[in-house]
């Protein structure tokens, strides 16, 4: 659907929820997104959710497939749209390991902030990431976030507080560097 230079955005598929779960039953794949603690995720509450988003219908949602070398290798969304300032949050997980540092992650945000503000009409994208996730913001500052804010010892995470930072990219500094 989204074509980046390694990596292809797709739909979300009924066959991709059993690897979608067992990325999502990883550990360290959830450390590593740094979202909310590990917890186990039963594939049938993974099949409720994609039924009760794809039932209602609409064009609000913005869930993506990684996918590359034809095979699914994590998934990316943007979410919380806030319709009046044209605001929202992105996330991303790579769940195949051998995918990981080999810019993968960096390439699906490129193609997923393209198609924020080329396609959705934003102005602002942000995101949120963990302090201890050195590759994740060495991969966000390369695609042309930055730092808004840090949030000191906000979230617990393996067993240790770390600070939260706020990074976003506006409409005019992403077309600055097409």
């Amino acid at each position: 659907m989204f074509q980046g230079e390694k990596v292809i955005l797709r739909p979300v598929r009924r066959e991709d929820l059993p690897l979608l779960n067992q990325f999502n039953n990883d550990v360290e794949v959830e450390l590593a997104g740094g979202g909310d603690p590990p917890m186990p995720q039963p594939l049938p509450m993974l099949e409720a959710e994609y039924e009760q988003s794809w039932s209602k219908g609409g064009r609000d949602s913005a869930n993506f497939v990684i996918e590359a070398d034809g095979k699914c290798i994590g998934g990316c969304a943007l979410f919380q749209f806030e319709a009046t300032a044209q605001v929202c949050e992105l996330g991303i997980t790579i769940g195949d390991k051998e995918y990981w540092g080999q810019g993968y992650g960096r390439d699906a945000v490129r193609t997923l902030v393209h198609y924020g503000f080329q396609y959705r009409n934003l102005h602002k994208v942000f995101l949120r990431v963990h302090a201890r996730n050195q590759r994740a913001i060495r991969a966000y500052r390369a695609v042309g976030f930055v730092e808004e804010g840090r949030l000191r010892a906000q979230v617990w995470s393996n067993g240790a507080y770390d600070d939260l930072i706020v990074m976003g990219m506006l409409r005019e500094e992403w077309a600055a560097q097409r």
